[in-house]
């Protein structure tokens, strides 16, 4: 802190921690309000501030000649840091009014206040200190120029104590709520989105920025690195080439990987943390300034949050992927006598999920797909066909047509199916697999138009994960050789589709899949079954 011929240095000599470390010494000044309604009162005190700085930092005052004035300024200006505030202007309470108003109608209880009057005998010291939150009370005639010094560098390192511990506590309360956010994303590219945006929101500020993962502990170079979301700078530049040898963010971010801690040197800081299972990240960001201590301490648990956030995704990642090899290893129970459906099972889940982001994209059926069931469906619909078990190998496994008692006998797979699935999902509870499995292995042969079976529904009150696996399940038994048939040629199978639209088909969910399979045919076709 600098002025001239100041013998006070004591109260400038800050030997404590730095709360800023002079990090914000960049550029955001303090504020300083003065409202009087004297003009010379205003020059007086910019020539007795010039030059002043507190912790690197200048300062920039403001001017209000009125309580009105001043009250309009500083509901704009919440970040004013001391007000130096005259009584008695427009009426002789006009500043004890303001000083009231600042603190019950602004709600603001951080800013300093320090009452300056010409005419104590207005406002006697005693009943203003009492009855009015304000922080001191100098006449006019003793502020001179050094205890003007004096009584600023006071309110200044008062006033930053107090936004400290409040943008601490809204930090930690940011914190508390990011982390239950982390908890609810079921994949590592939500969960990664999530952990940039709640950085953004402890901070305060928007900060450009990516989350990288390194699976490998031994690794000692990028080529395990993988930048897994982005934010700002970072999506319009691809985050990847960012991590370029050449750069010095690739320097940055292995250093930070082998030290395995926290770094911060604006304009990157680079946030460290690992998980039990072995899995290391490092989150790369650039906010507008250089970081205050108190938000590293911040960052430093939330970085400790983040890796218990990531733990428990991982353990629903690996409960999800137990599960849905027992949906497989069920579903090819029914699956394993009939030598010529090969990968049917499969495709049928691949085309179902690209069918249903495809529709989830365009927002159609949007009430109806939701996040859970485009989780959800996919596997589900490898359970189509579970209700097969209970049919005979003479019926399931016949080369030629069925006679009208075989067609009965086959028909009986879809309830079949639905009841063993819905006496499991019963078990579960709630939205599921077997849920899901249960609508589609009991109406993925019921009929748009109601003359499908087990129970003729008809319309939309066929459910949608079922109508959307009745498409799917005759697009590729027809594409694809079976024991009964050879494949279809591409062109005979979109016209035998087209046919049933409306009828057999859902007709905004047939438009869907042919769109997906026209944009490239190969993908949905396999050589092999042909």
């Amino acid at each position: 802190m600098t002025t001239d011929n100041m013998d006070d240095a004591w109260m400038v000599d800050d030997t404590d921690s730095d709360p800023s470390g002079g990090a914000l010494a960049t550029a955001r000044p303090w504020k300083v309000l003065v409202v009087d309604d004297e003009p010379d009162i205003h020059a007086m005190t910019r020539m007795a501030l010039r030059g002043m700085t507190f912790k690197d930092r200048p300062l920039e005052i403001l001017s209000a000649y009125s309580g009105a004035e001043g009250y309009d300024v500083l509901a704009a200006n919440p970040d004013v840091a001391v007000v130096l505030l005259d009584v008695v202007m427009e009426t002789d309470e006009a500043g004890l009014r303001l000083a009231s108003r600042i603190r019950k109608e602004l709600g603001n209880t951080l800013v300093r206040i320090v009452l300056r009057t010409g005419q104590p005998g207005h406002a006697p010291e005693e009943k203003v200190i009492v009855d009015y939150d304000i922080n001191d009370y100098k006449e006019k005639t003793e502020l001179t120029a050094r205890k003007l010094f004096v009584v600023m560098t006071a309110s200044l390192r008062t006033y930053e104590s107090l936004l400290t511990i409040d943008l601490s506590r809204q930090g930690l309360r940011r914190i508390l709520d990011g982390t239950a956010n982390l908890y609810q994303y079921n994949s590592l590219v939500e969960f990664s989105s999530g952990v940039l945006h709640q950085i953004s929101a402890i901070l305060g500020v928007g900060a450009d920025g990516m989350l990288c993962a390194k699976r490998s502990r031994a690794a000692s170079q990028d080529r395990n690195v993988e930048v897994m979301a982005s934010t700002g700078q970072f999506v319009q530049t691809p985050a990847q080439d960012a991590l370029d040898a050449t750069t010095p963010l690739f320097k940055v971010v292995n250093k930070v990987f082998a030290m395995g801690c926290n770094h911060f040197e604006h304009p990157y800081d680079v946030l460290y943390f690992s998980s039990q299972a072995g899995h290391q990240f490092v989150v790369v960001f650039s906010p507008p300034w250089p970081l205050v201590d108190y938000q590293k301490d911040l960052l430093g648990l939330f970085c400790d949050r983040m890796s218990a956030a990531f733990d428990n995704l991982y353990l629903y990642q690996q409960l999800r992927i137990s599960n849905e090899a027992t949906v497989i290893a069920l579903a090819d129970l029914a699956e394993f006598r009939d030598k010529c459906t090969g990968r049917h099972l499969l495709r049928i889940k691949r085309l179902t999920d690209a069918l249903v982001a495809h529709l989830r994209a365009n927002k159609q059926f949007e009430q109806e797909i939701t996040e859970t069931f485009s989780d959800l469906v996919g596997t589900a619909s490898i359970l189509h066909d579970i209700g097969k078990v209970a049919t005979p190998d003479s019926v399931l496994l016949k080369p030629g047509k069925h006679n009208p008692q075989e067609r009965t006998i086959m028909k009986e797979h879809a309830g079949k199916g639905q009841e063993i699935l819905d006496r499991a999902a019963q078990k579960i509870g709630g939205e599921s697999y077997l849920s899901y499995g249960a609508q589609i292995a009991g109406a993925h042969h019921e009929c748009f138009d109601g003359s499908g079976y087990p129970l003729g529904l008809k319309g939309t009150s066929i459910p949608l994960a079922a109508r959307i696996v009745a498409v799917v399940d005759v697009f590729d038994a027809l594409i694809h050789r079976r024991l009964y048939k050879d494949p279809w040629t591409l062109d005979d199978t979109f016209a035998y589709l087209r046919q049933g639209a409306g009828t057999q088909f859902d007709p905004h969910v047939l438009a869907a899949l042919i769109a997906i399979v026209e944009e490239d045919p190969s993908q949905w076709i396999d050589v092999q079954d042909l």
